[in-house]
């Protein structure tokens, strides 16, 4: 099987490159990057075959596609690559706008070809455990959750994740995805109201978008739940940051560290010292399984364009909430 990446800008296409030739009977023909001195760079890192358009990549006839731009940028790839008929795992947030993400979904449609939204949470085995205990009731009731989604700043790897024109936002576009997804996918519901907070308190005045943000959501089952999200770790913290998850029940709390299996790695050559290198199953893998499965078996990924729409609803829907320091029901939210 061959697989391509379209653009490196996000910081996620290097692990990417390694999950997909980690996985037996696939080849990764190569990357494509407009930008020739990043491009130049990720191949010498890492020893892939760089292209330097979109379309020549496209052209050595691939069977899917890993779509790694800025998130801005995401739309015109997927109508691309849905056009010369590969599959499609796009990174998330899977847009800025809405209308933009539903012509992705149209191309999808209009070419016959599978959408894919990279969510590999939902492939770390803690949460699926979660996921579990709350879906055969062994906390009972759930009353509440509260959700924790740190890291630190990615500007300083990536400029264009302080532009808004680019990244569409700041924290809450970066990291409310994941858990507005999590509670979306343990529970089978829909958040239904979205409160939020949302400031640059990390760095006032340094940057155009935001640095933090608490989110108070509503399921529709009644059930409550934040989610704490910030580019706030420090940049000599031991990894790049976290994902929590403390689901409180009836006859029982669970408390999840989805990151928690890690070695302490103290070394001169370690870019932190010390370092919490991680070690078990590893959810990008998994993700990235599941995506060569899919195209293999002919059918729908288990984490569709759907699954990132309604996660970037709920972003939208807090800055909305943030703006007019109101509470914001998705029933009146456009893309219902």
């Amino acid at each position: 099987m061959r697989i391509g990446i379209l653009s490196v800008a996000h910081l996620h296409a290097a692990g990417y490159q390694a999950n997909l030739r980690a996985v037996p009977g696939v080849e990764l023909v190569g990357f494509s990057h407009e930008n020739r001195e990043e491009g130049r760079a990720f191949e010498q890192e890492f020893g892939a075959r760089w292209f330097s358009t979109h379309q020549d990549l496209l052209a050595e006839g691939l069977d899917g596609v890993i779509v790694c731009a800025e998130n801005a940028r995401h739309h015109e790839l997927v109508e691309i690559a849905a056009a010369a008929g590969c599959q499609i795992l796009c990174e998330k947030p899977i847009e800025i706008n809405l209308s933009d993400a539903e012509a992705m979904k149209t191309a999808c449609e209009k070419n016959g070809v599978s959408f894919m939204t990279a969510f590999p949470m939902r492939f770390a085995a803690s949460t699926r455990a979660v996921r579990d205990m709350i879906r055969n009731g062994d906390l009972g009731n759930v009353l509440g959750i509260n959700g924790i989604n740190h890291s630190e700043n990615p500007m300083g790897h990536r400029a264009w994740f302080a532009s808004k024109e680019l990244a569409g936002g700041g924290a809450v576009m970066d990291h409310t995805v994941h858990l507005a997804d999590l509670f979306r996918w343990c529970f089978a519901t829909e958040i239904v109201e979205v409160y939020a907070e949302v400031d640059n308190l990390f760095a006032r005045g340094k940057i155009g978008v935001d640095t933090a943000g608490l989110l108070l959501v509503t399921l529709a089952n009644g059930v409550k739940a934040s989610i704490d999200c910030s580019w706030s770790r420090p940049a000599l913290y031991p990894r790049w940051g976290h994902l929590k998850m403390e689901v409180v029940g009836e006859l029982g709390t669970v408390l999840m560290d989805s990151l928690a299996e890690y070695l302490t790695l103290y070394s001169k050559n370690a870019s932190r010292n010390p370092s919490w290198i991680g070690f078990g199953t590893d959810p990008n893998q998994a993700m990235i399984q599941e995506f060569i499965d899919s195209i293999t078996q002919k059918r729908q990924p288990l984490v569709g364009w759907n699954d990132g729409y309604q996660a970037l609803r709920i972003a939208l829907a807090a800055y909305e909430s943030a703006q007019k320091k109101a509470p914001v029901r998705l029933l009146d939210f456009p893309g219902v």
